[in-house]
């Protein structure tokens, strides 16, 4: 199993800090007198035996003139495979070296071994402007499915595979596969893709509200890849070309980062719209096998509304409460299995007999001493096992926002209720996949709203996105909401379930895609609008996808303030100092509406707190005078 991304993120995050060079006792700077920041420094693991028969790399020409590296490693025994193949750009096209076998790579050992013992190729690729590939490096554009495509006819065509590939694994890698499966490569059976970031407004921008906290630790933890793991490797092979180009790379990266990218398309023009592989994902023909975390704490849990677009009948959904490397749970890996077994290989194993269409682990925990065991470990309390779900097919249940803080199924018309912005907000979560609430600011009563129901008469499965319909003024000018979704349960605990975040001048929506559960704002530079001093406006804030079950007795609660760090999100607010109020009137009437699924029956107790994953719980803050 690869140390995982969200551990070093994390490591990244706090070296990225000032003090970490001294604690490093880091050289100084003879020209800046300040401390020179030490290399990034993978987490050491006990290094595994290799598990292959056979290690063969190369380079990929692809049609436009660059050349891709890749690293393919072969099973035991006589004959062809069938391929298992990951394209990304961190050392997808350099495995095998002793880095990997040190558990300091992207891929995932565990499930590369198993693959290999099921007799699959795995193969792994780069993408252009990466590791020891050449190119433009343009993240999720076009061009990364053109070269994915390549890649799998590339693979299909080797003397040491059988014809028949299909792609694997999360993130950077589930990504590419989206990508390289609208250009319908011939021999492309499959697809599994994980936590895939389809849209890069969501982890950038999410709702339009600025985030650049997650950019550092990302470009830290990518160009730590190409220069220690992949130049590691090159070193072993005596590959001189390789390490020209990985110095090639980073000086170009430093030009066409993520953070570039964030500075210079802040709004959604026709150029950020080239990175949303959700565009064309209608053109994904092959089997689907995805895997979702609602609380990823990364990239956020939108990615999966590219699902909207597929056939029905290919597509098959795991989802889970949890982190961004769920995907990697023992769990999971036999399910992946199965499917690539059946549309990779074609055999008859009864994976569309026996396997429903969605499948949503419900209030799923883990242990393990070690970032690795942890990864292995998540296992759901009770699953919920469906049939294909659209949207159509939930009930919409409203709460409105009355008098008093509550939120009721009937209006309770009052006075509008108003917070000083900004404020500091409350954490939840952070980058490396640790579930905990922060600190309340000594301020919150005075920065933040709380609507809180009545207790429930019955039990409820909230599923999907929803909408928090806000009738709001703001008196300068623009300002960020953020909306966050509760449980208040009978012994007094509060327990995280999901957030959503809008940019007033966003507020804008696309009335053609926009639905009851799903606010779709148009986002286009000469769609933004200004608010007046006064003048209400309604600002529909997206819920982000969620998998909850809300227990008779419990109480639905929604907060309101400032966006907050969530997970390894932390956001750049509109920053004017002003007075916010939300208005809940019979002609401003303001609401949150989620879809349930019905005939649905969980277990009647109640998961222990601080067990379900990124899904933590604290003291009522109310509860306190």
């Amino acid at each position: 199993m690869k140390t995982t991304i969200a551990t070093l993120l994390a490591l990244a995050a706090a070296c990225a800090a000032p003090l970490c060079a001294h604690a490093q006792e880091a050289k100084l700077d003879p020209d800046t007198g300040l401390p020179v920041a030490r290399p990034f420094a993978f987490p050491e693991q006990g290094p595994a035996a290799p598990f292959w028969d056979r290690r063969l790399t190369g380079y990929i020409a692809t049609a436009d003139g660059h050349r891709l590296r890749y690293t393919v490693l072969l099973p035991k025994g006589p004959g062809r495979f069938p391929v298992a193949l990951t394209v990304n750009g961190y050392d997808a096209g350099s495995i095998g070296g002793s880095a990997y076998l040190k558990h300091q790579t992207s891929m995932a050992l565990d499930l590369d071994q198993r693959l290999l013992e099921a007799g699959y190729a795995v193969m792994g690729v780069n993408t252009a402007g990466t590791g020891c590939s050449n190119g433009p490096l343009e993240y999720t554009r076009p061009q990364l499915g053109r070269h994915g495509a390549e890649a799998v006819e590339f693979a299909a065509a080797q003397p040491w595979s059988d014809g028949n590939v299909g792609m694997v694994s999360a993130s950077y890698g589930g990504s590419s596969q989206l990508a390289a499966a609208q250009f319908r490569p011939p021999h492309l059976r499959a697809i599994v893709p994980g936590v895939p970031l389809v849209d890069y407004r969501d982890a950038l921008m999410p709702g339009g509200v600025l985030q650049p906290g997650f950019i550092t630790p990302f470009r830290v933890v990518f160009r730590a890849y190409w220069h220690q793991v992949v130049a590691g490797t090159a070193k072993e092979e005596g590959d001189a070309g390789c390490l020209a180009q990985i110095e090639k790379n980073l000086a170009a990266e430093e030009h066409r980062s993520v953070m570039n990218l964030y500075l210079s398309h802040p709004l959604r023009d026709d150029y950020m719209n080239s990175f949303d592989l959700s565009r064309h994902a209608d053109r994904i023909e092959v089997p689907v096998l995805s895997f979702e975390s609602f609380q990823d704490q990364a990239i956020t849990a939108r990615g999966g509304h590219y699902h909207a677009k597929l056939d029905p009948a290919k597509l098959w959904r795991f989802q889970s409460n949890g982190r961004h490397d769920m995907y990697f749970a023992t769990a999971f890996q036999a399910t992946a299995l199965r499917f690539l077994d059946r549309f990779v290989k074609g055999r008859d194993n009864g994976f569309e007999r026996d396997t429903p269409r969605t499948t949503v682990w419900m209030e799923a925990s883990g242990g393990g001493r070690t970032p690795l065991e942890q990864r292995a470990a998540p296992v759901p309390r009770w699953v919920v096992r469906k049939g294909p779900i659209q949207a159509g097919d939930l009930a919409v249940r409203e709460f409105r926002l009355g008098a008093g803080g509550v939120l009721s199924a009937q209006a309770v018309p009052g006075a509008a209720d108003g917070y000083d912005y900004p404020g500091v907000g409350v954490a939840v979560n952070d980058v490396a996949g640790n579930g905990f609430w922060g600190a309340l600011p000594a301020d919150w009563k005075k920065t933040s709203l709380a609507y809180t129901s009545a207790p429930l008469a019955a039990d409820m499965l909230v599923y999907g996105s929803g909408s928090a319909d806000l009738w709001v003024t703001a008196d300068g000018g623009d300002a960020d909401l953020q909306v966050t979704v509760t449980e208040l349960r009978p012994d007094g605990q509060e327990t995280y379930v999901q957030r959503g975040w809008l940019r007033l001048s966003n507020r804008r929506l696309d009335a053609a895609r926009s639905t009851p559960l799903l606010p779709v704002h148009l986002e286009q530079p000469d769609q933004l609008e200004a608010l007046l001093p006064g003048r209400p406006v309604l600002a529909r804030v997206e819920l982000h996808r969620m998998g909850h079950y809300f227990r008779q007795g419990s109480r639905l609660r929604i907060w309101i303030d400032t966006p907050a760090q969530t997970g390894g999100m932390v956001f750049d607010t509109y920053s004017l100092k002003q007075r916010i109020h939300v208005l809940h009137t019979a002609k401003y009437d303001s609401l949150v509406r989620f879809g349930v699924l019905e005939d649905v029956k969980g277990p009647a107790a109640y998961p222990a707190c601080g067990t379900v994953l990124l899904q933590p719980c604290r003291a009522d803050p109310l509860a306190v005078p």
